[in-house]
């Protein structure tokens, strides 16, 4: 690999996995920038899990290239796993210890020493919100606390690359929101983070970056903004002061849809500037009274279906 992917926390390129004879990673390409989150989006079986536990040493592969956290696999496995965490989709807490017997054990495990191993149970403890809870034993935690404790666990060690595997599956609402917050902290302090979901708008709010799984192939990536724009279905939405005005401003603009009765325009467009200022320009008119101008783009879930004929949004959650 060469230099310019020094910045990158995982450089993978034609990354290749089969089990018998289904092929499950087809010569897939990733790039995380450090300091970022990084989604993997695909429905169930699209590969994602089996990217994920390539990427942390528990998956051999068939070929391609691949370095996380600046060590390349297989050869340097170890020091790839002292250098990141992993969270799966299932708490995998113990449910008989206590929340800060379970972030001991941890620490201990991590070799950090009895002491160092309970400054940072406790740090951690503070940190997602467990201090009250600290003293009780897991199976009396609710599945949110249950998922906190579990991250808590993950990053006992500090890792450079936290793997989150689909991390709010099963999650009520208000817990999946808490869970985004602490990944926006995580990143703020420096973790990369590579999550796999398939919940759409978790990858709209988290992601800096999202890559696109389907069949074991990456079928589209780049930011959110960046995917929504692939799509047809932007438009811009205006309405006008009365019928005389709609008439002016639709001659102007030929390619709009009209709504007589409401007073408004629908006019096509991807979103980008260099259309919208397009679509402005041509309603420079002093005579126009636009009382509301709203840009509509597709969102993930029409990105997701466009671009792997998946049938029905059920499907993806």
């Amino acid at each position: 690999m060469d230099q310019s992917q020094s910045t990158h926390a995982v450089s993978v390129t034609g990354l290749r996995k089969s089990f018998g004879g289904r092929t499950v990673l087809d010569g897939i390409d990733l790039h995380v920038p450090a300091g970022t989150v990084f989604a993997l989006l695909g429905a169930n079986g699209a590969g994602k899990t089996t990217t994920v536990r390539v990427l942390s040493t528990l998956l051999p592969f068939d070929a391609g290239e691949v370095e996380v956290a600046g060590h390349r696999l297989p050869s340097d496995a170890r020091a790839v796993r002292a250098d990141i965490s992993v969270t799966g989709q299932y708490a995998s807490v113990d449910k008989l210890l206590t929340g800060r017997e379970n972030l001991v054990l941890m620490g201990e495990l991590h070799h950090l020493g009895r002491r160092r191993a309970q400054r940072r149970a406790d740090e951690l403890l503070s940190t997602f919100d467990l201090v009250d809870a600290a003293g009780r034993r897991a199976d009396t935690y609710s599945g949110g606390m249950r998922r906190r404790l579990d991250l808590a666990m993950s990053l006992v060690a500090r890792p450079k690359v936290l793997f989150l595997d689909e991390p709010t599956t099963g999650l009520d609402p208000r817990s999946r929101r808490d869970m985004w917050e602490m990944v926006r902290e995580l990143v703020h302090e420096g973790t990369t983070i590579v999550l796999t979901t398939q919940y759409l708008d978790e990858a709209d709010e988290l992601a800096d970056r999202i890559a696109v799984l389907d069949g074991g192939r990456i079928v589209a990536e780049g930011s959110a903004d960046q995917l929504k724009r692939l799509v047809p279905g932007g438009h811009v939405e205006l309405r006008l002061h009365d019928a005389a005005q709609v008439a002016r401003a639709s001659a102007a603009l030929p390619d709009a849809g009209v709504d007589h009765d409401n007073s408004t325009l629908t006019i096509p467009t991807d979103g980008s500037i260099r259309s919208l200022k397009e679509i402005l320009d041509r309603l420079d008119d002093p005579t126009l009274s636009v009382e509301s101008f709203t840009l509509h783009t597709p969102d993930l879930d029409d990105v997701f279906f466009a671009l792997t004929g998946t049938a029905t949004k059920e499907e993806v959650r």
